[in-house]
């Protein structure tokens, strides 16, 4: 019989396309990651990674036998859900991916508190960008995502997929603190046409917002730098680089270089909670979403 710790350990490969990658999403070092392959290759009498530069790539029997596994873990997930309705209790592991604000301004929070009132829980989270953690929640391989979207983009649910609304989180233009517009009580999308922009990379929810809005006002948006973390933008921003546009979660104290100026009308973005609807009665998931939506007024409230 196959080792079911090996095969979640090639899945694990398949998804995320490198053994460094799914060593991290498995809580692994790469190194236990390349054994486990190693001796599921023993047990299968297979070859299912080869070589490929400095990294290595799924031989066609791995990606058939990691799509036969998907199955299985369906199948096991059911199993567990059904266990642990039974118990009524969250408990075993929960795998959390979550995009980097809200890893960092609310998730400490939430798992704190989890781990305060449910101690048989095991909740595990993975800082990763929004479209990339509902697609792995899709294939199983995460449990539950923290997501976002913007007012103008409404983010669409994929099939066998179940959501909920965490809440709003406001955005401010952040502008050095000697701009022209440093002193006002706000501004309006107009008056930024002529403005040097710091902003997410392209394909990215932020980015694409900024650019869709900006030109729905009637101009193209002056991209000057890029930068992934939002810590990176205020501190662009602080040298007098250009202005961005940045959510408070998880945005910290700013600067003194730095002042937020109220954009008008003022953007939001959504937060939502995404599992898979096979696993919608397991404790362990209702009772984290639960726990988002409680304490989200307070930590909105603070940023």
């Amino acid at each position: 019989m196959l080792d079911l710790g090996r095969l979640r350990a090639l899945h694990a490969v398949a998804v995320h396309g490198s053994v460094g990658a799914a060593a991290a999403a498995l809580g692994f070092s790469p190194s236990a990651v390349s054994q486990q392959i190693a001796k599921l290759e023993r047990e299968t009498r297979t070859t299912l990674l080869e070589r490929r530069g400095r990294g290595v790539r799924l031989t066609d029997e791995a990606h058939q036998l990691a799509a036969t596994v998907e199955q299985l873990l369906a199948l096991v997930e059911e199993a567990e859900v059904r266990l642990e309705e039974r118990r009524g209790l969250p408990s075993g592991r929960l795998s959390i991916g979550c995009f980097a604000s809200a890893a960092r301004g609310l998730m400490p929070r939430v798992l704190a508190e989890l781990g305060t009132r449910h101690p048989a829980l095991d909740a595990r989270l993975t800082e990763v960008d929004p479209h990339i953690s509902i697609e792995l929640v899709v294939r199983g391989v995460i449990d539950l995502a923290v997501a976002h979207d913007w007012d103008i983009a409404p983010m669409p649910t994929p099939p066998g997929v179940e959501q909920a609304v965490i809440g709003d989180d406001l955005c401010d233009v952040l502008v050095p603190r000697d701009h022209p517009m440093a002193t006002r009580a706000s501004i309006r999308r107009e008056e930024l046409a002529d403005e040097r922009w710091i902003t997410q990379p392209p394909g990215t929810v932020c980015h694409d917002w900024l650019m869709q809005t900006l030109r729905a006002t009637g101009y193209e948006p002056h991209i000057v730098h890029q930068a992934e973390e939002n810590h990176t933008q205020v501190a662009l921003v602080a040298a007098g680089l250009g202005i961005a546009l940045v959510p408070r979660l998880g945005r910290g104290a700013l600067p003194p270089g730095v002042t937020p100026v109220r954009l008008d009308p003022m953007p939001t973005r959504r937060l939502h909670a995404l599992w898979r609807t096979g696993a919608a009665r397991r404790p362990a998931i209702t009772e984290t979403v639960r726990t988002l939506k409680e304490l989200w007024p307070e930590v909105s409230a603070t940023t």
